[in-house]
């Protein structure tokens, strides 16, 4: 299956969600990770008539590489390991207690940045109680979104229901036990990265991120 783009993934979602639920959605809450996730829920929140929310979480680089993910953090300060990584193989890269707190403190201050770029300072929608829906447009190591649903926690939905339009076979029951719920278009054997499922992955621009947000809230 290869999806056109984000905003036809994100229909399919959105008609996934509907015949999974039929109804059943608690006072519904759509929760994207932007920025493409923001694209793939716009239709869902839609559909749902649900206000749509921003989790950001960013990924903790190692010391000498940056790209390769060590940790993710979210604002409220939660951070994920990477759990394919040992002690002894953080200690190896360079990775102490101290490294990771200040490498936590400079992705927490991108975010709030990001926040404010994309919300202009609104009050955060409440999500107690409630039936979280958190979409990305897709999964591939999970480390980032592992972080979103840890923080999501925290503020104590009725439930989280995890909505991707893909993600690896192999991953599927590891996140099966961390949400309450999960909706999933397409989980290949083989996969390489999550672009290779979209014939156009293009990077999302901030102020489409923005625009989204404002076609579905209202403004609000």
């Amino acid at each position: 299956m290869v999806f056109k783009d984000r905003r036809e993934a994100g229909k399919l979602l959105a008609r996934a969600i509907v015949e999974r639920f039929n109804g059943t959605l608690k006072d519904p809450v759509v929760v994207a990770i932007p920025r493409g996730g923001v694209v793939v829920a716009e239709p869902i929140a839609l559909q749902l008539s649900a206000p749509l929310e921003l989790v950001i979480p960013r990924k903790v680089g190692a010391p000498f590489n940056p790209e390769f993910a060590v940790a993710a953090v979210t604002e409220d300060g939660t951070l994920i390991l990477n759990p394919d990584l040992s002690p002894d193989a953080l200690s190896r890269l360079g990775v102490t207690e101290e490294y990771l707190k200040r490498k936590a403190l400079e992705e927490i201050e991108e975010i709030r940045r990001r926040k404010l770029l994309y919300t202009g300072g609104r009050r955060r929608i409440p999500l107690t109680g409630r039936d979280v829906i958190l979409v990305d447009d897709g999964i591939a190591t999970g480390l980032t979104v592992k972080a979103a649903i840890a923080s999501l926690r925290r503020e104590n939905p009725n439930r989280i229901i995890l909505a991707v339009p893909v993600m690896p076979l192999d991953r599927l029951e590891e996140f099966k036990g961390l949400v309450d719920d999960l909706v999933v278009l397409y989980a290949p054997e083989f996969f390489q990265a999550v672009g290779q499922f979209y014939e156009d992955f293009s990077q999302t621009p901030d102020r489409e991120v923005v625009e989204i947000l404002e076609r579905v809230n209202g403004g609000a």
